[in-house]
């Protein structure tokens, strides 16, 4: 494994700029292209169309794509006792952090006489897509399905993309029924995310798409969210990326195995460190490269490494300013004292304090949940959470009272903006209660 040490004093803002660049999207146009006609075939062509794709790209000849309660037992009956507790362990981790985060109804009276209110509601319909390329990935139908739950989403629908045989990952399928979802479907890829944007003779409508996937994935939710008729999305999504900082108190082999813990993800995924000095970068490059050898997915992880970066800053605060300017999915502190870093870190998806709080743990049963802004999104959006499930509506109500406290305000910032109509409409209520006293 070749890896610079770049030190970050030593380079000008061009090249800082540049050395924190994500790698290129491969193909984008092509990708954007191929999602394009796929989302076309299913909104048009519906089940028949899903049937065809799923023959063409996942080699599966499927005549109906629901989940059975016949394929759900003998899913469950295909794990083992250990396999079984671990996804109990994960849901009720994970469910025990997200019940905390439901918000509590607002109700102020701003002044005497009125009084508005903030109501949450859970969205009618939800899409829920849970990949299965390189690996399956029952932690995602976790962190899918149980806020879903929680929140009350009257209509869950999961896809998840069915194996040769016609199957679909038994611990998927396991996780999203333990979790609260049902309706499971046999379909990948971007025929899923058209599936679920505009319905089909088989699968529910929704009006919002949740969940990770590839390119295909990626490009044709971003379709369907541009089209009214479509469906609302989660957040951008990009390949997975980790950024670790580490000082001299840092374990290398345990940064290792976090870097590489994310670079054998794909081979498209990113690894930063920041380090503040070189002696332990060296140290950290050294047990990357040696656990490197021995890694079942080198090859993938291997790429992914070709384009990470190895970085050497002056201090912790540099090493911090590093982070924010690249915003990273995941953040790992290998410092002394982590939790002081934590008030001057800006933007993050998910962040991990000290030694013993590997990244991997966030992605499988901490409870935070792991689908997160990737790509620089962590500049202005938040991971996955309750709060994407809800809608908000907000309720005023005024008395007499209040309205003629604050008519007259009201009317003149209407005048103020040439809206007659607006005006109006409170000054023939002033006029009566006027006429009244």
């Amino acid at each position: 494994m070749q890896a610079n040490l770049y030190n970050w004093q030593s380079l000008d803002a061009d090249t800082r700029e540049d050395l924190l660049a994500r790698p290129a999207v491969r193909d984008d146009e092509r990708i954007r292209s191929g999602a394009r006609e796929i989302v076309s075939r299913v909104r048009d062509g519906g089940d028949r169309a899903i049937a065809e794709l799923t023959l063409e790209l996942d080699r599966a000849e499927l005549s109906t794509f629901r989940v059975s309660e016949a394929e759900f037992d003998a899913a469950e009956a295909a794990l083992t006792a250990e396999a079984l507790d671990a996804i109990d362990l994960a849901i009720g981790n994970v469910r025990r952090f997200h019940e905390a985060q439901m918000p509590g109804r607002v109700d102020v009276e701003t002044m005497p006489g009125i009084r508005c209110e903030r109501i949450s509601q859970p969205l009618d319909s939800v899409g829920l897509y849970v990949p299965a390329g390189t690996a399956p990935l029952p932690s995602a139908a976790i962190m899918l399905c149980v806020p879903a739950a929680i929140v009350g989403c009257p209509t869950r629908v999961l896809c998840t993309p069915p194996r040769p045989d016609g199957s679909a990952d038994p611990a998927v399928l396991v996780a999203a029924r333990r979790a609260g979802v049902s309706d499971v479907f046999k379909i990948g890829g971007a025929q899923a995310v058209a599936a679920m944007a505009y319905g089909t003779e088989s699968v529910p409508r929704v009006v919002k798409i949740f969940g990770p996937g590839n390119a295909w994935v990626t490009a044709a939710k971003s379709l369907v969210a541009m089209d009214p008729a479509g469906a609302a999305i989660d957040l951008p999504a990009g390949p997975s990326e980790v950024l670790v900082i580490a000082d001299e108190t840092a374990s290398p082999d345990y940064v290792a195995a976090d870097l590489l813990s994310q670079a054998e993800h794909g081979e498209d995924s990113q690894v930063v460190l920041v380090c503040t000095s070189r002696g332990i970068g060296e140290a950290i490059v050294a047990a990357t490269a040696n656990q490197l050898e021995s890694l079942p997915r080198r090859s993938i992880a291997e790429v992914a490494m070709g384009h990470s970066r190895f970085i050497v800053a002056e201090s912790s605060s540099e090493a911090v300013a590093i982070s924010n300017q690249y915003a990273p999915e995941h953040l790992i502190l290998h410092v002394s004292n982590p939790r002081d870093l934590l008030a001057s870190l800006r933007n993050a998806g998910s962040v991990f304090l000290g030694p013993w709080s590997p990244e991997s743990v966030g992605d499988y049963c901490s409870g935070t949940n792991h689908v997160l802004p990737t790509y620089g999104s962590a500049r202005s959006y938040s991971g996955l959470s309750v709060d994407q499930f809800l809608r908000q509506m907000t309720v005023q109500e005024l008395t007499r009272d209040g309205l003629e406290r604050i008519g007259n305000a009201v009317v003149t910032l209407a005048e103020l903006e040439g809206l007659d109509a607006h005006a109006r409409a409170v000054q023939f209520r002033l006029n009566d209660l006027g006429s009244q006293t």
